[in-house]
């Protein structure tokens, strides 16, 4: 077995830039890599590369049904992919949950106050619970005290 080759070690025309060249020429690549394999990966994910080393392929999606699937279905994916140029050593996938982006939790609100007619009923039901920290819970999410 051979020993496995550092892929982030300085080579002398790295020294001076602290390997800055050399890791933007790897994003550089794992992004062609990601625009290689999407259409050969589950849809409608948004599949995308964050590593390829030593025979193994890390890659995320936002979705976690997508993921299970490419998970399950590994072995078949892997005949695909190794049919792409530079992925001919592909042995195994990694896939990974990705959090969404900011701008996919555009249905998040924030509620800032609540009406009065909810904070009359948050009031009642704490005076009908017999857990005491249940009840000051509600009442200080009446009066709307964070």
């Amino acid at each position: 077995m051979t020993q496995p080759k550092s892929v982030f070690q300085q080579t002398r025309k790295h020294i001076k830039t602290g390997n800055l060249t050399f890791l933007t020429t790897q994003v550089a690549q794992w992004q062609k890599l990601t625009k290689l394999i999407q259409p050969l990966l589950p849809q409608p994910e948004k599949w995308q590369v964050v590593c390829y080393q030593y025979g193994v392929l890390t890659i995320t999606g936002e979705n976690q049904a997508m993921i299970s699937q490419l998970g399950y279905l590994q072995t078949q994916y892997i005949s695909k992919l190794t049919q792409l140029e530079g992925l001919q050593d592909l042995q195994k996938l990694q896939v990974r949950l990705r959090a969404g982006s900011y701008s996919d939790q555009s249905h998040v609100t924030t509620v800032t106050s609540l009406t009065p007619e909810t904070q009359e009923m948050l009031r009642g039901a704490a005076g009908l619970v017999n857990d005491p920290k249940l009840s000051q819970a509600l009442l200080r999410l009446a009066s709307n005290k964070k």
